[in-house]
C-alpha cells in the first residue's frame, strides 16, 4: 500500500524548491532543482522525484509558480486584444492621470500590454445601477469576434461599462467569441472583480488575458503528465491573496497567481507566528534572483486591495508584499558613473552564478558571499552542487582590478549594497506604514535568507532572527498551511448612516450562495466552509478607503463599522475626523479549510552531549580573516545554544552569525538569534 504524502512545489526563478510531508509520522523533507525556464513542467516533475514522492500516493500538491510573472516581467506573455463598450476603448491606454513617483523627473509610464489597434468596441451600455441603456448588438458583436478570430489573437478581454453590476453583456459576448472564435482565450471583467473602477478593473482583465494561455497551457500540461504517473488528488495553486484555489480555477483566473510563490512564504508565516508565539513578524524570502519583505500583523498577513504591477493596477485582493531585485543571482557591476551596483539583473537559472561551473562568468551576490566565507564548497548546495571559490574570485577579478581593489573587498561591497537594498525594502514595509521595526522579530526564510538577516536586523534594531525550519524551501511548505479561499466583492458606495442593514445583508447572503457553489463544486463540504465579512469604509471625500471586519452576527454594524474604522484611522494616520463615513464595496472572503499539516518537535540532547563545531574563516572588512564556528543545523537540538561568531549549515540554505549574536534552538527546530546591537554588522 502506497505511503500518503503531502507535497508543495514552489517554482522561483533560479531554483524550484519542495517538501514532503508524511502526514502520519509528521516527517518533513525539504529539497531542491534547478528551475528549468524553457520546459517548467519538466523541472516539478524532477521536483517529486527529487523528494522520492510517488505520484500514487500525493493525497494533496500545493504548487506556486513564477511562470505568469515571468511572462510579465519579460513582456513574453499571449497577443491580446481587448473589447469595450463603445466610447470606452481606450480606458486601458489612458490609464489614470496620476504619477507615482510624482517627484521622480525621470520616471517614465510603464508599457502597456498591448497596443490602441489592439483595442475594439462594441455597441452597448449599462448604467451605474444595472439597468440597460443600450442593448448589445449581437450582429456587430458576432463581426468583431469573426474579426478577433481573423487577426490570430491568442486572448481577448472583455470589460464593458458597469458589468460589475451588469454582467449580462460580457457573458453573452464570451458566447458569441466561444462559437466565432473557438481558439481565442476569453477573459471577462465581472469575474475577475465586482466592483466600481472601470481602469483598475480593466487593468485586471488584461493582465489575465496577458498570461491566460501561457499558465492555461502550463497547467493541462502538468496536469496530464501527473495523471498519466497516477496522480489522483487534490491539485491546489498558490494564490496572491493569500490562500490557495483549485488548479480548474486558476486556469480560468491566472491573474490571481502573479505573486503565487512569495505569498506561500507569509501565509507559511503567519502560521508559523502563532506556533512560536511571536505575533508581529517582519518576513523576508530571499531567493535566487529577488527578495520580498512582507508583514505579519497580529498572527495574521496584511491584505489589501489596489495592488499594482509595474503601475498596472490589479484589482484582486493581494498580500501586501515589497519586491525588489536583490536574490543569491543578482549580478554585480559598476554604472556608467564608476560606483558598484547590485541587481536587480540576475544571472538566473541558466547560467547561474559563476561558482556554480554552469558557464556563467560575471559576479553575482553568491559568488560575493562564497568569496568571503559565508557560504563554502564543504557543504554542498541542495546536497549535490559543490560551490566553486576559484571560478567565484576570478568573476570578481575584472571589477576589482577596476576599482583598484581586491576581490574580497569588492565582495563584501556586494554583500553591504545588497543588504542596504534589503532594509530599504524592510522599511518600506514598516516605517513608511507606521510601524517601528524594534516592535517586531525578523523571519528569515529563501536560500539567501540566512546569510543577510542578522546584518539587517543589527541595522534596524530589530531585536531577533527566526529562521524556521526548512529556511531553503519554507515559501513551500507555507503552501501546506493555505485554506482554499475566494474573495467577492460588491460596489456599495453610499453614506454609512444611510446603509440599510437589511440590505447589505442581503448582499453578503447572496456572495456566500455564490461562494457555497464554488467551495461545493470543489469538494468542500459545509462543515468546511467559513465564511468572513468585510467593509471597505472611508472619510466623505477621500479618495481610498480602508477594510475593517463585519461579524456576521452584528446586530448593529453600523457603529460597528464607524468605531472600527475610527480606531483603525487613528492608529495608522494619528487622529479621527467628524466627517460622514462613506461604504465603497461589501467584502466577502470565501474559506475552504484543508487540514494542515503538524510540525514535528525538534528533539533534546540528552544531558552532557554537545554538538560538532568546525572551522570556516570569514573575511571582515580591512582584510581581515577570522575564524567562524561551523555547524550543521542537522547536528542541532532543541534547547542548544550557540554564540557567534558562527556560519549554521543545512540541506539548502545557510546562517550566518556574528560576534555577540547567540542562537538558540526553539522546540520547532527553529533558530532564534538574540542580536547584539552594540556593534554594527561585521
Amino acid at each position: 500500500m502506497n505511503e500518503r504524502v503531502r507535497v508543495a512545489i514552489d517554482v522561483g526563478g533560479t531554483f524550484t524548491d519542495v517538501v514532503k510531508l508524511v502526514p502520519e509520522t509528521g516527517e518533513l523533507r525539504f529539497e531542491k532543482v534547478p528551475t528549468t525556464p524553457n520546459a517548467p513542467a519538466e523541472g516539478v516533475l524532477a521536483a517529486f522525484s527529487k523528494a522520492e514522492a510517488d505520484r500514487a500516493g500525493v493525497e494533496m500538491f500545493n504548487h506556486g509558480s513564477t511562470l505568469g510573472l515571468n511572462a510579465l516581467l519579460t513582456r513574453t506573455g499571449a497577443r491580446i486584444a481587448t473589447i469595450a463598450t463603445r466610447g470606452f476603448r481606450d480606458v486601458y491606454l489612458l490609464g489614470r492621470t496620476d504619477r507615482v513617483p510624482m517627484y521622480d523627473i525621470a520616471y517614465r509610464k510603464p508599457a502597456a500590454l498591448l497596443e490602441r489597434f489592439d483595442t475594439f468596441e462594441v455597441t452597448e451600455r449599462s448604467l451605474f445601477d444595472g439597468s440597460v441603456a443600450v442593448p448589445l448588438d449581437e450582429a456587430e458583436a458576432r463581426e468583431l469576434a469573426r474579426e478577433i478570430a481573423r487577426r490570430g489573437y491568442d486572448a481577448v478581454a472583455v470589460t464593458f461599462l458597469h458589468s460589475y453590476v451588469a454582467p449580462q453583456h460580457e457573458q453573452r459576448m464570451r458566447e458569441i467569441l466561444r462559437e466565432e472564435a473557438p481558439e481565442v482565450q476569453v477573459t471577462i471583467s465581472h469575474e475577475l472583480s465586482r466592483e466600481y473602477r472601470e481602469c483598475e478593473r480593466t487593468s485586471t482583465a488584461v493582465l489575465d488575458a496577458y498570461i491566460k494561455p501561457i499558465m492555461h497551457n502550463y497547467l493541462r500540461t502538468l496536469e496530464g503528465e501527473l495523471a498519466e504517473r497516477g496522480f489522483d488528488g487534490r491539485f491546489l495553486m498558490s494564490r496572491s491573496g493569500g490562500g490557495a484555489m483549485t488548479a480548474s480555477t486558476a486556469r480560468e483566473q491566472p491573474v490571481n497567481l502573479i505573486l503565487s510563490g512569495p505569498a506561500g512564504g507569509v501565509v507559511g508565516a503567519a502560521g508559523f507566528s502563532k506556533l512560536i508565539d511571536r505575533p508581529n513578524l517582519i518576513t523576508i524570502d530571499m531567493g535566487g534572483t529577488s527578495l520580498d519583505a512582507s508583514l505579519v500583523l497580529d498572527g495574521s498577513p496584511v491584505l489589501y486591495h489596489g495592488a499594482e504591477f509595474e503601475g498596472l493596477p490589479i484589482n484582486t485582493p493581494s498580500l501586501y508584499i515589497h519586491t525588489i531585485g536583490a536574490g543569491g543571482g543578482s549580478l554585480g557591476y559598476l554604472d556608467d558613473a564608476g560606483g558598484l551596483q547590485v541587481g536587480p539583473k540576475s544571472a538566473g537559472a541558466v547560467p547561474g552564478p559563476a561558482a556554480y561551473g554552469r558557464g556563467g562568468t560575471e559576479p553575482t551576490f553568491t559568488d560575493a558571499a562564497l568569496a568571503i566565507g559565508y557560504l563554502g564548497t564543504d557543504t554542498p548546495l541542495g546536497g549535490e552542487l559543490t560551490l566553486d571559490r576559484e571560478r567565484a574570485l576570478a568573476s570578481l577579478r575584472a571589477i576589482a582590478a577596476e576599482m583598484g581593489i581586491t576581490e574580497t573587498e569588492l565582495a563584501r561591497g556586494m554583500v553591504r549594497i545588497s543588504n542596504t537594498k534589503i532594509m530599504g525594502a524592510v522599511r518600506a514595509i514598516s516605517i513608511e506604514l507606521g510601524h517601528d521595526p524594534k516592535d517586531f522579530s525578523l523571519l528569515s526564510f529563501g536560500g539567501g535568507g540566512g546569510l543577510v538577516a542578522v546584518d539587517v536586523a543589527r541595522e534596524l534594531g530589530i531585536p531577533e532572527v527566526i529562521v524556521p525550519p526548512g529556511q531553503g524551501a519554507f515559501s513551500a511548505l507555507g503552501m501546506l498551511m493555505a485554506d482554499v479561499q475566494h474573495d467577492l466583492s460588491r460596489t456599495c458606495v453610499e453614506l454609512l448612516d444611510e446603509l440599510d442593514p437589511a440590505r447589505a445583508d442581503a448582499f453578503f447572503a447572496d456572495m456566500e450562495r455564490e461562494a457555497a457553489e464554488l467551495l461545493g463544486s470543489e469538494g468542500f463540504g459545509p462543515e468546511a466552509r467559513r465564511f468572513h465579512r468585510s467593509v471597505n469604509v472611508r472619510y466623505l471625500g477621500q479618495e481610498h478607503s480602508v477594510s475593517v471586519e463585519l461579524p456576521a452576527d452584528s446586530s448593529d454594524p453600523r457603529t460597528e463599522i464607524s468605531a472600527q474604522f475610527n480606531d483603525l484611522h487613528e492608529r495608522q494616520y494619528g487622529h479621527v475626523m467628524d466627517d460622514p463615513i462613506e461604504l465603497t464595496t461589501l467584502r466577502l472572503m470565501a474559506v475552504g479549510v484543508v487540514d494542515k499539516p503538524d510540525l514535528p518537535r525538534a528533539a533534546r540532547r540528552a544531558p552532557g552531549e554537545s554538538f560538532e563545531r568546525g572551522i570556516r574563516q570569514v573575511v571582515l572588512p580591512g582584510d581581515i580573516t577570522v575564524d567562524y564556528a561551523l555547524v550543521a543545523r542537522e547536528s542541532l537540538l532543541a534547547g542548544d545554544v550557540l554564540d557567534g561568531p558562527a556560519v549554521v549549515t543545512e540541506h539548502t540554505a545557510t546562517t550566518v552569525l556574528h560576534e555577540g549574536d547567540r542562537l538558540e534552538v526553539g522546540a520547532y527546530g527553529e533558530l532564534t538569534i538574540a542580536i547584539h546591537h552594540a556593534q554594527k554588522g561585521a
